[in-house]
């Protein structure tokens, strides 16, 4: 029997009070990365309500299946909070101190909830299986989705795509953007270590001074990737921390540093790692001073299958009319989404949670982030719309 969605937007309506109760207790009671065990308690006392047959898998991760089949979609939602101190003020605030759901993850799982609600009630009308990955650790590297897949969270079945969202701030409530290819960047985590020898500073020339390395080096870096990579290639290579000294008369014996590098390009990705180790090296040797350096792999580059992201945009735009489905300018963050796609063709959107209203916008991985809790309606839609149809497709 063909589903009816004017029947699920209907039904959306009847339980969109209780969702916004899941998403209020998931935001006052977060938890970090690879430690959300209360989390986790909550989604599967959800699950077992609503009659869906779920496991659990890794330490804090389940899965959810609807409907029955090899033909599957997977659809994922993250469930880390941030180490932030919430000002909110809301009446759910977080108490928890210290922990704040501040990039949405708090929504993203009350929505898959919703969602699975919503299809369990069609489940007899699914054309296969709907999977549920409630996935942990999505803010921490190496993330949550690499250790889910590595434990077999693609597997019996297999879905044939995934599907995921994010709230977006800078998006009004009602909107969904998307972008048909590049999403977000490759994200790597670079640190430096100097290693030099002391001395005053009226004198310089008695010892060798690491901070002149890494000085020099911040610099040097910005040159090294225009002149090494193809203007229409986007990279960012960013210093964020240099640390040394405590004195205004003495250089100091030992200066750390900080960054980040971000492409979308993995072959560019490993000519940059190799420059970065080659040219540290080279600079630290000028100023006899030695260097070690720790580049620490993270999250590919995030890229949406181009054939999901234009049907999903043409299903949005019959449903919540064109002008309100947007084309998502890619972003140098980073989201381990990416490491889904790399596995089945795969497609991740982003929610509209800007208020009519709000005066004050506030981004994500900030502790006054309240976003509109209305979204939670769009979000639940799309994801039942695009699961419901590219099961069928």
């Amino acid at each position: 029997m063909k589903i009816n969605f004017n029947d699920i937007k209907n039904y959306l309506e009847n339980i969109f009070s209780k969702v916004v109760e899941y998403r209020r207790h998931l935001h006052q009671n977060p938890e970090l990365s690879n430690r959300e065990f209360k989390t986790t308690e909550y989604i599967v006392k959800i699950l077992d309500e609503s009659n869906i047959k779920h496991k659990r898998i890794t330490e804090t991760g389940v899965i959810g299946f609807i409907g029955s089949g090899e033909n599957c979609i997977a659809l994922r939602a993250d469930i880390d909070a941030l180490p932030l101190e919430e000002e909110t003020q809301l009446p759910f605030a977080s108490i928890n101190k210290g922990v704040m759901h501040a990039c949405g993850h708090d929504m993203h799982t009350a929505i898959l909830l919703g969602v699975a609600t919503i299809l369990k009630k069609y489940e007899n009308s699914l054309q296969g299986t709907i999977k549920l990955i409630f996935q942990p650790s999505e803010e921490l590297i190496p993330g949550g989705a690499l250790k889910m897949i590595k434990a077999g969270v693609l597997a019996d079945p297999k879905p044939k795509y995934v599907l995921g969202q994010h709230i977006f701030p800078e998006l009004n409530v009602g909107e969904l953007a998307v972008a048909s290819g590049p999403v977000m960047a490759s994200s790597d985590e670079l640190y430096w270590n100097f290693y030099g020898k002391s001395s005053h500073a009226a004198q310089p020339h008695l010892g060798n001074d690491p901070l002149i390395v890494a000085a020099n080096l911040v610099i040097h870096f910005q040159n090294m990737l225009n002149k090494n990579k193809n203007p229409l290639s986007p990279a960012v290579l960013s210093i964020t921390s240099i640390i040394g000294g405590k004195a205004t008369n003495i250089f100091p014996e030992f200066v750390s540093m900080q960054g980040t590098l971000r492409t979308f390009d993995e072959t560019l990705r490993s000519k940059l790692h190799n420059l970065i180790k080659e040219h540290s090296n080279t600079f630290a040797s000028l100023y006899d001073v030695k260097c070690d350096i720790d580049i620490r792999k993270g999250f590919p580059a995030l890229i949406n299958n181009y054939v999901l992201a234009n049907q999903f945009k043409s299903l949005m735009s019959e449903h919540l009319g064109k002008n309100n489905v947007k084309d998502f300018e890619p972003k140098m963050w980073a989201e381990d989404f990416a490491y889904y796609a790399l596995e089945v063709p795969s497609l991740f959107w982003f929610l509209g949670v800007k208020s009519p209203d709000e005066q004050n916008t506030y981004p994500l991985h900030n502790s006054k982030l309240n976003p509109d809790e209305n979204a939670i309606k769009i979000g639940m839609l799309a994801m039942v719309i695009a699961a419901i149809e590219f099961l069928e497709s």
